[in-house]
């Protein structure tokens, strides 16, 4: 099979995955926004191609420490899929969850906390993407790490290597009283970015 290089992709399918991480983050914003019972305001997502070192300069350098949460996608579509967050605006999130301050470190409660709202922030672009694909797609029981970007990242990176040597980034940003970086990335095996192209008519 001929293999895909996202380096290659066409104008057309960026504009889809412009799409994608607009209605993603639009879907994201409002899950969180009933999750924590507030206003959450949100920034139209960038959508780029990175390689290792510039996705972690994006993030504040390899050895920013960030929250990661990891899935494996399944159904008509398969891969992973991860969103990081820095570390404090993960427990931005966590305090606004709990309704009071829970301290600088993350207990059990918090680590289930994030599980949580990471399973709606990716459910949300999940959801998003089986809507403009018309495909079935399901996410796995997420993972969580605490760790350095560099670190993190590698996961992906290795996963992705099959593929080029770039990611796929949508980055947003939500805003409550304050602003809060969020760092989706995508990553569909290369059956499934042919199948996705397919389904919206991209060859």
């Amino acid at each position: 099979m001929k293999e895909l290089n996202p380096e290659k992709m066409s104008q057309e399918y960026y504009d889809v995955l412009k799409e994608l991480g607009n209605i993603g983050a639009g879907n994201a914003t409002t899950a969180l926004a009933q999750m924590l019972q507030c206003r959450i305001d949100m920034t139209v997502p960038q959508v780029r191609l990175l390689t290792l070192q510039e996705m972690s300069a994006v993030m504040g350098g390899e050895e920013q420490i960030m929250v990661g949460i990891y899935l494996a996608v399944e159904g008509d579509v398969t891969g992973s899929m991860m969103f990081l967050t820095k570390k404090d605006t993960a427990k931005h999130l966590v305090n606004k969850l709990m309704q009071m301050d829970t301290g600088a470190d993350f207990s059990d409660m918090d680590i289930s906390a994030l599980k949580e709202i990471g399973n709606i922030i990716t459910g949300a672009y999940l959801n998003a993407l089986s809507m403009i694909t018309n495909l079935s797609i399901y996410p796995s029981v997420p993972d969580l790490t605490i760790d350095m970007a560099g670190a993190i990242l590698s996961v992906p990176a290795i996963e992705f290597g099959t593929i080029g040597d770039q990611i796929l980034l949508i980055q947003t940003q939500f805003s409550d009283e304050v602003a809060l970086d969020g760092f989706f990335i995508l990553i569909p095996d290369v059956e499934s970015y042919q199948k996705i192209l397919n389904s919206l008519g991209i060859q």
